[in-house]
């Protein structure tokens, strides 16, 4: 079966890696559906099902991340913020007012010391979050979303809630969260695993 859904542009990723040889910046074009012409040999008629069924998991995914990329994108243009600005205002509301260090924050983010500075800064300055003494240390500062970084952070949640709700019914939201969360485990599970070497 061919898909008929209009072609999207092709989105431009950079992944917050060092440079690499090549340039950073990704082009990722996206074919929706299967063509059994083209399809992974997983996906071709007459293989074992469960094959076909993890091919189309995995092919299922990719696509799942390049429409995350572009609507992360786009929700934070929309908000005049970076995507990793945005995403760390979506991990500050999801602490549920529990505030981080900026060290903390750099960790979940993977950023320098001084492009996490450089961050905060900029949230700082539209009036997202700020920056208090930290009780516990008084050495450090911890870092708290105002009311503006959690109207911001609801409205990009929102565009991610309306098309869950709109794809996983009602009766399947726990299961399908159950195996989002299991995928999550076994991945950061292969990466500690990794880099434990």
């Amino acid at each position: 079966m061919t898909d008929t859904s209009p072609a999207l542009p092709p989105l431009t990723v950079t992944t917050g890696l060092p440079p690499a040889p090549v340039s950073p910046v990704v082009e990722i074009d996206v074919e929706i559906g299967v063509d059994p012409d083209v399809a992974p040999p997983a996906l071709r008629a007459g293989t074992d099902p469960d094959d076909a069924g993890l091919a189309r998991m995995i092919a299922a995914f990719r696509v799942l991340q390049v429409r995350h990329a572009r609507v992360l994108a786009h929700e934070s243009a929309a908000q005049g913020l970076g995507i990793t600005d945005t995403r760390f205002l979506v991990h500050l509301a999801a602490s549920e007012g529990q505030a981080t260090t900026p060290k903390q924050a750099g960790d979940v983010l993977e950023l320098s010391t001084g492009a996490m500075t450089s961050l905060l800064d900029r949230l700082e300055r539209h009036g997202h979050l700020e920056r208090r003494p930290n009780p516990g240390d008084r050495r450090s500062i911890l870092v708290h979303l105002t009311p503006s970084g959690a109207a911001v952070a609801r409205a990009v949640g929102a565009a991610y809630a309306s098309a869950f709700s709109e794809a996983v019914p009602a009766a399947e939201r726990v299961g399908v969260a159950a195996a989002l969360e299991d995928i999550g485990a076994a991945l950061d599970r292969r990466y500690r695993a990794a880099t434990a070497r």
